[in-house]
């Protein structure tokens, strides 16, 4: 009897052999059974069981990853560091349009001045000469409308003829265009004030002097800068944008601009079309509401700027801390009841930190933001074990 069983199951065994591989066939099989029935993740291929990391609350929390989820829709953004400046179209140099000596500074830096208001003082013959020239023309052309009147009586009562009263008429319309041209002249210079050899210069608009570059008693060239004045309502942000960049950045665009716990929105105004020859880069700028005074002209600011056809509204977005390669394949470490599972993706195009995944990934998962690597060597690690 013992014999018999002895016999049969070096025939069971035969018989296995026969069919192609015994237990190792049955288990590729069941594997085969498996993975077949196992639901597709959004598109890309199941993930294969040595992919998977088990790891404790505990654990993870010490080895530093921090888990979030994908972003869903919105724009693709960039982040990159920008500069406050006052808006091109309320700033304003205030020049000497003649040569002289700086009698008087009425203004510091960071005061505020009204349009119309005399914020400094010429000293300067040239002043004297165009104002003496104001007050001659004034003085003939009171002299010509008195004759013109003489004249005029005189032709009415028929003792002076006409051509006398033509002459009158048109001497007084000289002297009129003499005194404009003077006026224009002083007007030009900086309006006049202050004495005949002086010339005051006026603010020709409202805002804050943010420079101040004279000192009291200097003696300065025609055209020489007096002050710089800035209407801070609206300043200006200058960007520097990489050129694979600016072909996605249009006016209109929102740029959220942070600092030194402050944000507000700015918005794109100007792209240029040109690159910088020095930096080889796009400059840019975008126009931010500053009525509150919060931002400071020369302020280092970093700005996030909003990119145009970054992925469309239902684009799903991971931080590239999230991303690392293996075996050549980019995957995303998406957390599992036991721990995380590397999850093969297929990236898009990268906006700032973060990149667009194209498939992979239904935006409803967990996944590890940071500290992916040290998940990936922990993957590593393991593999190597089980080798």
């Amino acid at each position: 009897m013992k014999s018999y069983y002895l016999v049969g199951a070096a025939t069971a065994a035969l018989l296995l052999s026969a069919c192609g591989g015994g237990s190792d066939a049955g288990n590729e099989a069941a594997a085969n059974e498996a993975a077949s029935s196992a639901p597709a993740n959004a598109g890309a291929e199941a993930p294969a069981q040595k992919d998977a990391l088990t790891l404790t609350s505990e654990q993870i929390a010490a080895a530093g990853v921090q888990i979030g989820r994908p972003i869903v829709g919105g724009a693709g953004t960039i982040e990159l560091p920008a500069i406050i400046e006052g808006d091109p179209q309320g700033t304003q140099v205030v020049s000497a349009a003649i040569a002289g000596r700086v009698v008087a500074l009425t203004r510091n830096l960071g005061q505020t001045v009204g349009r119309g208001q005399t914020i400094a003082v010429i000293e300067s013959r040239e002043a004297a000469q165009i104002k003496g020239e104001v007050q001659a023309a004034r003085a003939r052309l009171q002299l010509a409308n008195s004759n013109l009147a003489r004249e005029q009586r005189l032709f009415s009562q028929k003792v002076s003829p006409e051509q006398d009263l033509i002459a009158a008429r048109t001497a007084a319309t000289e002297a009129r265009i003499a005194l404009t041209q003077a006026q224009s002249t002083v007007s030009a210079a900086g309006v006049g004030g202050a004495g005949l050899n002086r010339l005051g210069i006026a603010a020709p608009i409202s805002g804050q002097v943010i420079a101040r570059p004279v000192t009291l008693g200097q003696t300065v060239t025609a055209d020489a800068e007096l002050y710089r004045i800035a209407n801070l309502g609206q300043v200006s942000l200058a960007l520097n944008l990489r050129p694979e960049d600016a072909g996605r950045v249009r006016p209109g665009n929102v740029v959220t601009v942070k600092a030194a716990g402050r944000q507000a929105t700015a918005r794109i105004t100007f792209v240029s079309p040109a690159l910088d020859p020095q930096t080889r880069l796009v400059p840019s700028i975008a126009t931010l509401d500053n009525r509150g005074g919060t931002w400071r002209v020369g302020e280092p600011v970093t700005a996030s700027v909003e990119l145009t056809g970054s992925g469309g509204s239902g684009a799903i977005r991971v931080p590239t801390t999230a991303v690392q390669t293996d075996e050549g394949k980019s995957v995303v470490f998406v957390r599992t009841p036991k721990g995380f599972q590397a999850t093969q993706v297929q990236l898009g195009d990268a906006s700032g930190d973060t990149v667009i995944v194209r498939s992979g990934l239904t935006g409803r998962e967990q996944i590890a933001t940071t500290g992916s690597f040290t998940l990936k060597a922990e993957l590593g690690k393991s593999e190597a074990v089980e080798d």
